[in-house]
């Protein structure tokens, strides 16, 4: 079913400019915008038969999202044949798969299936800060078009022995790793005939979320449809850094290629009061200032508060009231209770776990009815003692499960076992595990009414009806590792995007004292990103309850 576009959006849709970038907020109706555009381009023969349009996200979430809705404007034949929809990684093993030859790469090389090389590190007992230098280092020596034997020199370097022995023992074992892919896919496209050969097939290339491009994935992007390319995404969203992605940089070389600029400026998701908590950051992220669209549509203009608590449990405890309390009055919303990392929300966790209400944990394992069964059966026979004392305890878990022998949701089941094996090797019991997977879709699920738990991360490109950000202090948000004004800024993103998810409501939640692992007490001060909060005027705790009970839950619930 189609909807009534936007001017922005028909802007979009029939703007003729082979070259486009797309700025474009949360909740401005970005994918609508880019489905639009690629209904467009096929309909003018702006991209002439037998050519196709590519079309490349970040995440398989997003490349389901973009071909639902092209299916709204396209037959199904039409989408079958013209359109190619996917992530970085699957356009990368598909260019591997299809020309390795022409840099020496083995037909029988094996593909990633895993975070390989953390669990390589486990496997050799690294420390938290070795593993993390050992991806960094790995991560940095790829993003440059290096060979195989270029990577190896780099890692040769005095300082870099974990690395080099990871990477060494890569190339023995005949497999690929997720940076690998990108960075074999630079050097086949270095290769004449075969960016000539993507060029001539691809007549424009559709990019979702510009700013998460790391510089190796935008050349890529370039070899194939440099002047052809729809960049869509807004620089406040750039959260990935810790990844390599560079949103300054690439947001820069973005709007030097593209001839022609299509600002989004109204929302469509948010209240005004979510509105204003947002653009208060606005500064800090580089993003584009919103207004509502229908501001007069949202009871009571909508919710913005912030609220001190004076420890971390306190905190849980009133977050987990809340949201109970929200969900009641409105039984069909969704709360979203949001930290910047997974420790950070293990209060509420907590707080939460004998809730009479549906409480959704976005790090749980979420499977179709068979994969369920299938691990609820193994974790009922599962001899945990056997599984953590053998030489691969990931191997051993999948050997129970007969992965190798599976045939169909065999991406599913190898996620849920590698969920099942981090949480058995960090203590939890098979029983716990068994108690936490959850039937359905990671569509269906995330989309449920009730309480969902997840941090900063996993939230982007969602919405919810209410969102409660916990844990917004320093050291937290921004992260205790962001020293320069590049990672502060992101940190500002991440907490952008934090608020952002929310439609009618958003609270920012702090706690004085937060304990550490061993349960001592630490003294912390609330994120150093309120001074810029406090320009929005959010309500205190006295004056949130109000908005709450003073509110009109009927308009609220069908809002």
């Amino acid at each position: 079913m189609t909807i009534t576009p936007t001017e922005a959006q028909k802007r979009i849709r029939d703007a003729t400019a082979p070259d486009l970038l797309v700025i474009a907020p949360a909740g401005c109706g970005k994918t609508e915008a880019l489905a639009l555009r690629i209904e467009g381009l096929l309909r003018r023969g702006d991209v002439a038969e037998p050519k196709k349009v590519l079309v490349t996200t970040f995440s398989n979430r997003a490349r389901d999202n973009i071909r639902e809705r092209l299916q709204a404007y396209l037959p199904a034949a039409v989408l079958r044949d013209r359109v190619s929809v996917a992530n970085f990684h699957g356009v990368a093993a598909r260019l591997i798969r299809a020309h390795g030859n022409v840099i020496g790469i083995a037909d029988d090389i094996e593909f990633p299936e895993n975070d390989w090389v953390g669990q390589r590190c486990r496997e050799l007992n690294f420390d938290f800060n070795t593993s993390a230098e050992v991806q960094r280092t790995l991560r940095i020596a790829k993003q440059d078009p290096r060979t195989d034997a270029q990577v190896v020199e780099y890692l040769e370097a005095p300082g870099r022995e974990a690395p080099l022995r990871i990477e060494q023992e890569r190339l023995a074992a005949g497999r690929l790793t997720y940076d690998d892919l990108p960075r074999l896919a630079e050097l086949i496209l270095a290769n004449e005939q075969v960016a000539a050969l993507y060029n001539a097939h691809f007549g424009a290339v559709v990019v979702d979320e510009f700013q998460d491009l790391t510089p190796q994935q935008l050349r890529i992007v370039n070899s194939i449809g440099r002047g052809r390319t729809t960049f869509a995404g807004d620089l406040a969203q750039g959260i990935y850094g810790f990844a390599g992605a560079s949103p300054d940089e690439v947001s820069q070389a973005v709007r030097d290629e593209c001839s022609e600029v299509v600002e989004f400026s109204e929302s469509h998701r948010s209240s005004p009061a979510v509105l204003a908590m947002v653009n208060s950051l606005s500064g800090l992220t580089g993003g584009t200032s919103l207004t509502s669209a229908t501001p007069a549509s949202w009871p009571g203009g909508g919710m913005k508060s912030w609220v001190q608590h004076d420890t971390a449990t306190g905190e849980a405890e009133w977050a987990a009231k809340l949201a109970i309390a929200l969900i009641e009055h409105a039984p069909n919303h969704r709360v979203g209770i949001v930290a910047r990392t997974g420790p950070r929300r293990r209060f509420v966790d907590a707080a939460l776990s004998s809730a009479t209400v549906e409480v959704y944990r976005w790090d749980d394992a979420v499977v179709d009815t068979d994969t369920a069964n299938l691990l609820k059966s193994l974790l009922r026979q599962l001899n945990v003692v056997e599984m953590l004392s053998a030489a691969d305890p990931l191997t051993y878990l999948r050997d129970a499960a007969n992965y190798s022998s599976a045939t169909e949701s065999k991406d599913v089941l190898r996620e849920a076992l590698d969920w099942c094996h981090d949480l058995l090797v960090s203590g939890e019991t098979a029983a716990a595990v068994r108690s936490r997977i959850r039937v359905g879709t990671g569509t269906t699920l995330i989309t449920e009414p009730g309480i969902h738990l997840l941090t900063g991360h996993t939230g982007k490109g969602q919405q919810f009806d209410w969102v409660i950000v916990v844990g917004a202090e320093d050291g937290t948000i921004p992260d205790f590792r962001a020293k320069t004004t590049e990672t502060i800024a992101e940190e500002a993103r991440v907490l952008s995007v934090m608020l952002s998810r929310a439609r009618h409501g958003v609270v920012l939640s702090y706690a004085l004292s937060v304990p550490d692992k061993n349960g001592s007490p630490w003294s912390k001060r609330p994120t150093r990103f309120l001074t810029e909060i406090g320009t929005a005027n959010p309500m205190d705790d006295a004056e949130m309850r109000n908005w709450l009970n003073t509110s009109d839950w009927e308009a609220l619930s069908g809002r």
